[in-house]
Order: structure tokens, then sequence, then C-alpha cells
């Protein structure tokens, strides 16, 4: 026998609140309106994700400087680069290698210079990953250093294996998941990124509603959100949430708006149940996780972000 789903109210209904609140500033920012942009005073002083995570500072690099940058690559070096951006997913990182090597390809790629790039920015103090969120650092290809297993996995991935010319030829996300989830250092959440950001070029074009794995943020965003799941799995929960987004955001009063006409998507809805647990940590203290704060307060940066979308998704 099946067991229903139980909601807890108002948790589910703040998740539909955080989701527009976090949008409508996303819009004022963009539009140049001055701050403050929300009169949430969580949303005014701790830093939370966009409601789009293609809207985040870190994925507008990735797509106006790694993928789409005026320059013709082959299939391979495109998805090389991807994945090499993504296992530091740190903007500078990318600059560090850009000045030593002129482009990032496979023809460039040498795990000895590269890591000879890093190691020096490490005994200059520079911090070489974004800790936006962790990556596995264990010893698989047998190096001491985290970058150098990183890039012995890219050397086995591209050079010995060839992974690019099966990825092409995946027809969905979930087969291109599990051939990158099977290498070490990647996990599940890790590998349901890369797969993500390899879907923003074209040179793959995989649906996006098909497919969706549930972050560690997320999981405790849906327990606080959920008294009971029932018999739904944490995914089906996910998809329970961008099936029903327009009628939940009707409901509500909520005026969403979108970008283009591009409703959340499964990424979205799961990255939105992480901020949501981090908002609950300010706004309903009491509904506790293994995380009891938000780590960063946000800043406001000078610079204006012009935004881009990968042009499959026909986005003025």
């Amino acid at each position: 026998m099946e067991r229903e789903f139980i909601k807890r109210e108002k948790i589910y209904d703040l998740y539909w609140y955080f989701a527009c609140e976090r949008q409508n500033i996303f819009w004022k920012k963009k539009n140049g309106e001055p701050a403050p942009w929300t009169k949430d005073p969580i949303l005014q002083e701790y830093k939370f994700c966009n409601s789009y995570r293609v809207n985040d500072r870190v994925s507008q690099y990735l797509l106006k400087n790694v993928i789409y940058n005026d320059k013709n690559y082959s299939s391979e070096d495109m998805l090389f680069r991807i994945l090499l951006f993504k296992l530091f997913n740190k903007e500078s990182t990318w600059e560090l290698f850009l000045k030593h090597f002129k482009d990032v390809t496979l023809k460039t790629f040498h795990i000895q210079k590269y890591s000879k790039v890093l190691e020096k920015a490490i005994s200059n103090g520079i911090k070489i990953y974004n800790d936006a969120y962790i990556s596995c650092a264990n010893k698989a290809f047998g190096y001491h250093r985290k970058h150098d297993n990183h890039l012995a996995l890219l050397d086995k991935m591209f050079n010995q294996d060839k992974i690019q010319n099966r990825l092409i030829e995946c027809k969905k996300m979930e087969e291109a998941f599990h051939i990158i989830k099977s290498y070490p250092l990647i996990g599940n959440f890790m590998a349901y990124q890369l797969v993500t950001d390899m879907n923003y070029s074209e040179v793959v074009n995989w649906k996006e509603d098909e497919f969706t794995v549930a972050g560690p943020g997320s999981l405790r965003g849906i327990k606080k959100c959920f008294v009971d799941t029932g018999t739904m799995t944490n995914e089906d929960i996910i998809w329970y949430m961008y099936k029903h987004q327009t009628q939940e955001f009707k409901r509500l009063n909520l005026n969403f708006k979108r970008i283009g006409n591009r409703p959340l998507q499964l990424i979205d809805c799961q990255n939105i149940f992480c901020e949501l647990d981090k908002y609950c940590r300010q706004a309903v203290p009491d509904l506790k996780s293994n995380r009891k704060r938000i780590k960063k307060r946000y800043l406001p940066k000078n610079e204006s972000i012009q935004y881009i979308y990968p042009p499959k998704w026909k986005i003025e």
C-alpha cells in the first residue's frame, strides 16, 4: 500500500516564497535598481544562490569564458574544458591556466605543467578551489595533492579512456551521469553538476526534465519541507516541485518572473531545496538539521553581469 507524502505546510509554502523573492532580487539587480532589493532581512544579510542555477556568477563565467568565447573548439576539447573548469569551479584558477598556456585544450594539457602552475599558486597563498561545494579529496591516483589527483583523473578520462566519444553518443543525461560517476573522485552530486554543465554546450542536447539527483543540501531541505515523503523518492519530490510550480505560485499569489519562457528546471528545483535549508536556519531555527548557521553573508559586488544563455534555449 502506497503512503501519501505529508507536507510541512509552512515550510512548503516558504519554498515557493523563497524561489520567487530570490528571483525578484535577480531582476531588480539586473535592471539596475538600487539596493536593498528586498524587504526580507534574511535575504538582505546572507548570500543565497539564484533560483535559476544558470544565473549564478560561476555558471555565467562558464558560459562566457569556457563554452561560448568566440572560438571554435572540437567536441572533445569543449567537454574537456568544461570538466577541467568545474573540477576547480573557480574563475581565478581558469585564468591561471589561460595565462600560462594561452588556451585550454587537450593539446595543451600536461599533468606536470598544469600541476606546477597550481603548486606555485598554492605556495603564494592563492585558493585554487571554489568552496561552494566540497569535491572529493582521496588519493585515488596515488598523489598526495588533491589537484594532482584531479589532473590525473582528467588524463585518465580523456587521453586514456577517450570518454568524450562515449559522452557524445549518450542519448540521455542519465547515461552520461553513470559514465562520469563510474570514475574515482566523482560522487552522485558532482556527476549531476558536470552533466548539467556539459548540457549548456552545443556538443550534447539532453532533455532536462528526465533526470535529477538530490544533493546533500537538497536532502536537508526536503526533510524540512516534508514531514513524510511517503513512497516517493527524493528525486520524485524534486520532480513534483518542477511539475507543480505554476499552480503553486498562482495559489500563493506569487508573481514569479521567468527568464524568457523557461520554467524552473529540475536542477533549479533541486538547488532551491538546498537554499531553503539555509534560509530556514535563520527563519525557522527550531527546525534543525546538521547545519546550524549560514556561512556566507551577502557582500555586494560593483561589477554588473551581462547575462547570456545557451542559444538552444532561445532566450532573448
